[in-house]
């Protein structure tokens, strides 16, 4: 069988805006209704209704004249949201017969992990811009073909790390302060990540539901039969679909990292550490683990998961004294005193982009054509810096990263894990 590519589904005619029938001057008049001129609305397809999907969906439910889900559960739930909001949206199962319609613009992604990939580099291709949820990929490889395509196609595509773009500027003001030196130089970064919540026990192999296109569900992923406790939400804890609380949570908090550290083009030199795992293997993914990411300018990155760890979200500690972020609130030490306002102290001469909603703002850039504020590339950063934490607690040696080439420098064994094989016939392109 031939590979799967966007293009090959096209010429098969199983897409296109023909096949979806979408009645434009309908979706043009009822998204007008808000103040807007009906031209200047984006129209969104949202692939993937899941708990996230669902949370994405309502951000942008004025924008958004088309569904897709491979469990119909989920798709005629959306659909009802839609229905409630005054828009008969089309529902798809299969992603890609939405893509050759000339009456959506851009796609939000919020499908297992796995997904990611293919779904956001065949809107480009198509034309579309993107949002597709954190973490931007399942592997190092796939996030570079997808800035590539990105780039290609000449798409903003934002990463749904949306912890840039918090209302409160909590994160912003922090990274602010950092790069601005309020603490001297920075010597260490401490990320604490919660332990993994899989929902045991297991439960044995069975027949998928009538309701779930399981086949689809798979997609690239290795076949294997049905289980309940491995879709869904549950899909994180497996290494065929996701990386764990690493890549959940390490997407927002290590991307925090990132960004204080002036880092969202580069990423660490080295990493190393050491994990525990489910001792009834009900789950893949580490249930604590400790790293320890080094930068070239000598800053340390330690990065905790699960009990016993660091303070959940990113403390910057440099020569005069501490930051912590969450989404809790900021906290801020200098000489050994709290600080009582953080916000009110002066940042000097580094303003980090500025955003209080991250969907607005990739709305926003869809019209001005600017970079959003966490852009595929940002995104893929900080998601080669999960992937490496991962990789480094697998293998359980220290890695040489070289964020220029973006290989793993004299570990042949831990450089192929840079990259996954995609299960016939879907090929990354």
């Amino acid at each position: 069988m031939p590979p799967v590519t966007r293009r090959s589904f096209l010429q098969s005619g199983l897409a296109g805006g023909a096949f979806l029938g979408l009645p434009t001057s309908v979706y043009r008049a009822a998204l007008g209704a808000d103040g807007e001129k009906p031209s200047e609305r984006v129209r969104i397809a949202s692939i993937g209704l899941g708990g996230q999907g669902k949370s994405n969906l309502k951000a942008v439910i004025k924008n958004v004249v088309a569904l897709c889900d491979v469990d119909s559960s989920h798709l005629s739930s959306a659909a009802a949201d839609l229905e409630k909001a005054g828009t008969k949206p089309v529902a798809v199962g299969d992603y890609r017969k939405l893509l050759d319609s000339k009456d959506i613009d851009a796609v939000l992604i919020s499908t297992p992990d796995h997904w990611h990939a293919l779904t956001t580099i065949h809107a480009c291709q198509a034309g579309k811009d993107v949002y597709c949820e954190k973490p931007l990929s399942l592997f190092v490889t796939e996030g570079r073909a997808m800035v590539k395509a990105a780039r290609d196609n000449k798409r903003i595509v934002q990463t749904g790390s949306q912890q840039r773009s918090d209302p409160h500027a909590r994160f912003r003001t922090a990274c602010e302060l950092v790069r601005n030196g309020a603490l001297g130089a920075i010597k260490t970064v401490k990320v604490g990540l919660p332990g993994p919540n899989f929902q045991g026990p297991p439960v044995p192999d069975g027949k998928p539901p009538a309701n779930l296109d399981y086949e689809l569900w798979l997609g690239p992923a290795p076949q294997r039969p049905y289980n309940l406790k491995r879709t869904h939400y549950l899909f994180r804890f497996f290494w065929d679909y996701s990386g764990g609380q690493q890549t959940n949570f390490g997407a927002h908090d290590l991307d925090i990292a990132q960004w204080g550290l002036g880092m969202d083009d580069s990423g660490p030199v080295s990493v190393e550490g050491s994990a525990t795992f489910n001792k009834d293997k009900w789950f893949e993914t580490p249930e604590t683990a400790k790293q320890t990411f080094t930068y070239a300018n000598g800053v340390v990155l330690l990065c905790s998961l699960g009990s016993g760890g660091y303070p959940g979200g990113t403390t910057f500690e440099g020569e005069k004294g501490t930051i912590h972020v969450n989404r809790s609130g900021l906290t801020m030490t200098l000489g050994g005193q709290k600080v009582a306002d953080p916000y009110k102290l002066p940042t000097n001469e580094t303003k980090l982009y500025v955003s209080g909603s991250h969907h607005g703002n990739w709305l926003d850039c869809i019209k001005t054509r600017k970079l959003p504020i966490c852009d595929v590339e940002i995104g893929h950063r900080s998601a080669t810096v999960c992937h490496l934490g991962n990789i480094a607690l697998r293998t359980g040696r220290k890695l040489t990263w070289d964020p220029v080439g973006e290989t793993i420098v004299g570990d042949p064994d831990a450089a192929a894990m840079l990259n996954r094989p995609y299960r016939q016939p879907w090929k990354l392109g």
